[in-house]
């Protein structure tokens, strides 16, 4: 039986910026075969786009409300969006 998909966003803020939250956020999500996006923003916080199975996202949103033990999560805003394939796993930065 094949996995349903389910494509999310994610806003994670505390200190998650000069820490290499990033790094070990793609590092997770590939563990995971989910494929997206971590991007630091203006505001310090972090937007994480994840792509993949069910259950491999809300895995992957789990350990975000953790991060890598550089980091302090103070809170994880989550919110669907519409199924669009994604390759692969970038990080950067949004100005």
């Amino acid at each position: 039986m094949q996995s349903e998909n389910k494509c999310l966003k994610a806003i994670v803020t505390g200190t998650v910026q000069g820490v290499g939250f990033r790094a070990a956020t793609r590092r997770e999500a590939l563990a995971r075969k989910v494929k997206g996006s971590a991007m630091n923003l203006p505001d310090g916080s972090v937007e994480v786009i994840m792509f993949g199975a069910d259950k491999s996202v809300d895995n992957l949103c789990q350990w975000l409300k953790i991060g890598p033990k550089s980091a302090t999560v103070e809170s994880v805003a989550l919110e669907e969006l519409p199924l669009k394939p994604v390759t692969g796993f970038i990080t950067g930065s949004k100005s």
